[in-house]
């Protein structure tokens, strides 16, 4: 059988580690051609400094049955973007999908102090990573993906629209970066619209990225482990899972349904009956308001 997405080609911009580089496989997987660009390449780490590489995304892409193109990109500088960009066209004619997954602030976040407690260099760099990445990337992507209707715009975020609205998110740096975000994919769709593009805004629940098992202490293998620590892990996810919720969208004729709209991974899964790698279709938002939030006891029955 001809794998749904054989013949696309995707951008998967920030494909290093997490959720981005889940994204990528998943799109190879469904046997499309997949640039997995960031920073950290193995000639070199970015400000992160963790060990995964973009040329590994790009090896996990082709092992999984697609095909994974590696070019290390700094999404802040408008050339490489541009050079990225005119790459794609040159080899391929095309972009039918684009993922801006670009984030890079972890180390530069203060949680939970007051605006007048935070770094402003750390703050305003968080921004930049954050947004202005995102925003360089269409500018100069969007133009190759409007060539032909059908084009797919994802905005990977933190928190839906719905759930940040009514939630503060542990700065008014990291809170302004989540909440523009999910308003870039707003404005995105009003103007896709007329070229019949598509634009969502979507998040991942509680990710067991890398950094996030070694958090715990864990490993993929032993990710139950760390329920010892915060009882309420029992709902994190895999970064496959919000990789199949973009190969859902983009495989999905009736996409536009979605345009300008912020959803999570676990609602897509109801919809779409795609499931994470141990068959579960965690719904990580919803609990979090209805159990983590609600102060209730740690029980994800009914949640995944």
């Amino acid at each position: 059988m001809t794998p749904p997405l054989a013949g696309k080609i995707a951008l998967v911009a920030g494909a290093t580690r997490g959720a981005g580089r889940q994204i990528a496989v998943q799109l190879g997987a469904a046997g499309a051609t997949v640039y997995a660009t960031g920073r950290s390449s193995r000639a070199g780490r970015s400000e992160m400094d963790r060990p995964e590489t973009i040329e590994e995304t790009a090896e996990l892409v082709t092992a999984a049955g697609g095909t994974g193109i590696a070019v290390q990109v700094d999404h802040l500088v408008p050339e490489q973007v541009r050079d990225l960009v005119a790459r794609i066209d040159a080899e391929q004619g095309g972009l039918d999908v684009l993922v801006n997954d670009i984030w890079g602030g972890d180390p530069l976040v203060t949680w939970d102090k007051p605006v007048w407690e935070q770094p402003l260099d750390k703050g305003f760099r968080t921004l930049r990573l954050a947004v202005d990445t995102h925003i360089i990337t269409s500018h100069f992507a969007l133009p190759l993906l409007i060539r032909k209707p059908g084009g797919l715009v994802v905005e990977i975020g933190d928190g839906t629209k719905a759930y940040n609205d009514e939630n503060y998110r542990l700065s008014v740096f990291y809170d302004l970066a989540k909440t523009s975000v999910n308003r870039l994919a707003f404005s995105q769709a009003h103007e896709l619209k007329p070229h019949g593009g598509t634009a969502v805004a979507l998040t991942p629940g509680w990710l067991r990225s890398e950094a996030m098992l070694e958090h715990f202490g864990v490993t993929e293998e032993t990710w139950r482990d760390g329920a010892a620590t915060d009882p309420h892990f029992l709902i994190s996810e895999t970064p496959a899972f919000v990789g199949r919720a973009v190969v859902a969208l983009a495989a999905d004729e009736d996409r536009a349904r979605w345009s300008g709209k912020s959803v999570d991974a676990g609602t897509l899964s109801k919809v779409y009956g795609f499931t994470d790698v141990d068959g579960s279709q965690p719904e990580a938002i919803r609990y979090i308001v209805e159990v983590v939030e609600a102060g209730k006891p740690a029980d994800v029955t009914g949640y995944r």
